[in-house]
């Protein structure tokens, strides 16, 4: 029998668990609900009962509103919260989002760097001595009514020293500098940017004098959108707003002098550049040949040394053209980590050697093992290099050539001694792309077949005969006109500044320079085959060959020793002035055809 009672409490149970949704389909939800008891083989009397209840419109909408009603409420709770908290001069994490976060660098405490340790940039170190001189005695420019610039830009390409420069400042001027980088103006949350730059002259107005350095400017300070869209007022354009405001704007103040440093100059906003705000430009281009120098015996005082650092310092100048100050650290830096792992007690010229050949080329990778065929190959490849530049009057100096491959996916390189110059003339640029063709003739004349190893050779040829004909005015049928260098993905045929006519002129003026160079390439290898042969013999049995080795081999240049022309010091008597605490006064340049002592 049942008990009367315990049936009463199975069902007061069940229907205890009673569940309520939303469906949108009545039919298809008991369906499948069906099925799914079908399938767990639920008998007809334990099925789940299922009743229905229609809600009106009205009960819907008073649901939505109520909810909407909470959440606005909870939002105004919040907002009225961080408002208060603000008032009250608390720290909420709100705030602590609108502080700049700078770095305060005082000048008495000092970071180590001044001007004496900046080597070269003698032009770019006077023109931030102004502002120095004025935050030290402002009196000085005041008494005759000058007023000292409001910023300086420090411009040029990167690694040249742009904030080696500006931390001797923060030692020299001995005021309060604040450091920030433009980056961290900019969030993703709008108005942030323009409070931390409020922020940040608030603090500096209240340390006046006091000097502002912002680095990698361009971040915040980029052209602001001339379209009449309205998505032109982004947070980058309220940053830079606000960032004119506090720097020439009506509330502004002296003595807090703006320091900035970018190697993106051509973006930056115009308003800006103008008076008033970053109003002088200090341009830091690549070091010359003499500031080389000076930057090679700054950086190797901190090393140990076979020899005095001005036994090396002229000679690793020479050898690197083109390098800024970060590269010849690295070089230097370089050198020290070879004689460390070669067991050397200090730092030779085989060390610099290989430093800067691992900059330049690679490492040599033992790895990667050629055929016999293939290093024949490049073999005379580089030979001609190094030949045609030997024999030619206005090429470079060949300093080394090897056959060894390198990390950097070539199969040899020639090193050449490139010189300081600006100024090139029709012949000069016309021998360089002999050089640069050599490899290439030289294959085609030894083998009777020409490679794929020349396809760097190639576009620096093509660069220099359309630059012959379209920018420089070199081609008599063109004539003394200049076109700008079109860029890549901008070259369209609406943007082009010439005809159709014009072009099919330059491009046959350009064919004809390249096919003239090869023919001359192709006579003076032709002329020289027992040097071609001997140079590749040399190079197919020692791998690398130096100046010395070529000199032995087929003789000395036969337009004169190709040496290194140093120019005169910058400015001696300021040199002198500077540095009259040193032990040796500086020394006269080199002669050409002299060896650098």
């Amino acid at each position: 029998m049942i008990n009367p009672k315990g049936g009463r409490l199975e069902m007061m149970k069940r229907l205890a668990l009673m569940y309520r949704m939303q469906v949108a389909n009545i039919d298809k939800f008991e369906e499948k609900l069906r099925a799914a008891e079908d399938e767990l083989n639920i008998e007809g009397k334990d099925r789940i009962p299922v009743s229905y209840k229609r809600t009106g419109f009205f009960g819907n909408a008073l649901y939505a509103l109520g909810m909407t009603a909470v959440g606005l409420a909870i939002l105004w709770y919040v907002f009225r919260l961080a408002g208060m908290t603000g008032r009250e001069g608390g720290f909420s994490a709100f705030n602590q989002l609108k502080m700049a976060r700078f770095t305060i660098v005082d000048g008495k405490m000092g970071k180590g760097i001044s001007f004496k340790d900046v080597a070269g940039m003698h032009e770019a170190k006077l023109e931030v001595k102004e502002f120095v001189d004025y935050l030290k005695s402002p009196e000085r420019f005041l008494q005759l009514g000058a007023k000292v610039p409001k910023g300086a830009l420090l411009l040029g390409p990167p690694g040249c020293g742009k904030t080696l420069l500006a931390k001797a400042v923060a030692t020299e001027a001995q005021v309060p500098f604040l450091a920030m980088a433009g980056p961290e103006f900019v969030e993703v949350i709008g108005g942030l940017g323009a409070a931390r730059v409020r922020s940040l002259f608030k603090e500096a107005r209240a340390r006046a004098p006091c000097i502002v350095y912002i680095d990698e400017i361009d971040a915040v300070g980029k052209k602001r959108s001339t379209t009449m869209s309205g998505f032109s007022n982004t947070e980058e354009e309220q940053t830079l707003n606000q960032l004119l405001v506090e720097m020439d704007g009506m509330g502004t103040t002296d003595h807090v002098i703006v320091l900035a440093s970018t190697n993106r100059a051509d973006i930056l906003d115009n308003a800006l550049l103008r008076p008033g705000r970053l109003d002088r430009h200090v341009f830091i281009d690549l070091p010359t040949l003499q500031e080389r120098r000076e930057i090679f015996e700054q950086h190797l005082k901190s090393l140990k040394l076979t020899q005095a650092s001005s036994f090396y310092s002229q000679r690793l100048a020479e050898l690197t053209p083109g390098f800024s100050g970060a590269d010849i650290a690295n070089i230097c830096n370089e050198a020290a980590l070879h004689a460390a792992r070669e067991g050397h007690t200090s730092v030779h010229t085989f060390n610099f050697e290989y430093a800067v050949e691992r900059v330049i080329a690679g490492t040599a990778k033992k790895s990667k093992i050629l055929s016999k065929e293939e290093q024949k190959v490049v073999a005379f490849h580089e030979s001609g290099h190094a030949l045609v530049g030997w024999l030619l009057e206005h090429t470079e100096a060949v300093m080394k050539v090897s056959i060894a491959p390198r990390t950097n996916a070539a199969l040899g390189f020639a090193q050449m001694l490139p010189r300081d110059q600006h100024l090139f003339t029709k012949e000069q640029l016309f021998e360089r792309m002999c050089m640069a063709l050599g490899g290439r003739v030289s294959e085609s004349i030894s083998f009777n077949k020409v490679t794929s190893g020349a396809q760097d050779d190639l576009r620096k040829v093509t660069r220099i005969a359309y630059s012959m004909v379209k920018q420089f005015g070199m081609a008599p049928t063109i004539g003394p006109i200049s076109f700008p260098e079109a860029q890549e993905g901008l070259a369209g045929i609406g943007r082009r500044p010439f005809s159709q006519g014009l072009q099919q002129m330059m491009d046959h003026e350009a064919r004809l320079l390249v096919a003239k160079a090869y023919r001359h390439t192709e006579k003076v290898l032709q002329d020289n085959l027992d040097k071609l042969q001997a140079l590749a013999n040399a190079l197919l049995e020692k791998e690398v060959i130096n100046y010395e080795d070529i000199e032995a081999l087929i003789g000395p240049p036969p337009h004169g020793p190709k040496k290194m022309i140093a120019p005169l010091r910058w400015s001696d008597a300021e040199r002198e002035r500077q540095d009259t605490g040193e032990e040796e006064a500086p020394q006269q340049p080199p002669v050409r055809g002299e060896e650098p002592s």
